[in-house]
């Protein structure tokens, strides 16, 4: 085993920890998606690795964080993550009114909120869709699942939201233990409480056998919220 690349969906440090200590290999993340051919950025091979980022953008590629405005934002700040590139496609086929909407000029809004760092480097905060909004704060899902995953009895977590009159949503937590953990949902809230704001902490935590994936490995987090809208009684038929 030489190298070790990982992207597609954000890698939680805590895995890329475990990984390492196994294996004794580094994982560099990167990331980009489809209409980007599909690669980005990625951590350089022969350079400073960043758990945590997707690294550095790729030879001939631009990226930056853009507001709502499509002004950039200094490092640090949150914002989408626009590409620039001889790699991004030139459109949706037979689709102008989408294709207008995942541009600004030249760049490609990739839909990914994220941040850039002093030196450059690219971090995934969460997907923008995926953003929840709790008592008028914004909370991230995948900042949740980091915290859910640093939880020795974790093997697996995502994170979705629900809707709630009294704080406009909440985070639902979906785990899958790891083999021999008898670890509780009480647990697991325990020690969200204790590492997140109480605006972030899931306000319910269901364990489950294991998440659903599709066929790349990657979580689907549309149906674990389809699957809770079944259990509180919402009408699938539209």
């Amino acid at each position: 085993l030489r190298l070790c690349v990982s992207g597609g969906a954000a890698l939680p440090v805590e895995v890329m920890r475990r990984f390492e200590e196994k294996f004794g290999k580094p994982i560099y993340e990167g990331d980009g998606p489809t209409e980007c051919s599909p690669v980005t950025c990625v951590n350089p091979i022969n350079g400073k690795i960043k758990p945590g980022t997707v690294g550095l953008p790729v030879p001939r590629v631009e990226m930056k964080i853009m507001d709502e405005k499509g002004q950039e934002l200094p490092p640090g700040e949150v914002g989408e993550i626009a590409v620039r590139g001889p790699n991004v496609m030139k459109g949706y086929w037979n689709l102008p009114d989408e294709t207008r909407a995942v541009f600004r000029g030249k760049w490609f809004l990739t839909g990914d909120l994220g941040t850039r760092d002093e030196e450059g480097y690219f971090s995934i905060v969460d997907r923008k869709k995926d953003l929840l909004i709790v008592n008028g704060m914004n909370v991230y899902p995948r900042m949740i699942e980091e915290v859910l995953y640093r939880h020795e009895a974790v093997k697996e977590a995502a994170v979705v939201g629900e809707a709630s009159a009294l704080h406009g949503e909440i985070p639902i937590a979906y785990v899958a233990l790891a083999e021999g953990s008898k670890a509780t949902a009480r647990d697991i809230r325990r020690w969200c409480c204790e590492h997140l704001g109480r605006h972030e902490a899931p306000k319910k935590i269901f364990i489950v056998p294991e998440l659903p994936k599709n066929a790349a490995g990657k979580i689907v987090k549309r149906q674990l919220r389809k699957d809770g809208e079944i259990e509180r009684g919402i009408d699938q038929s539209e």
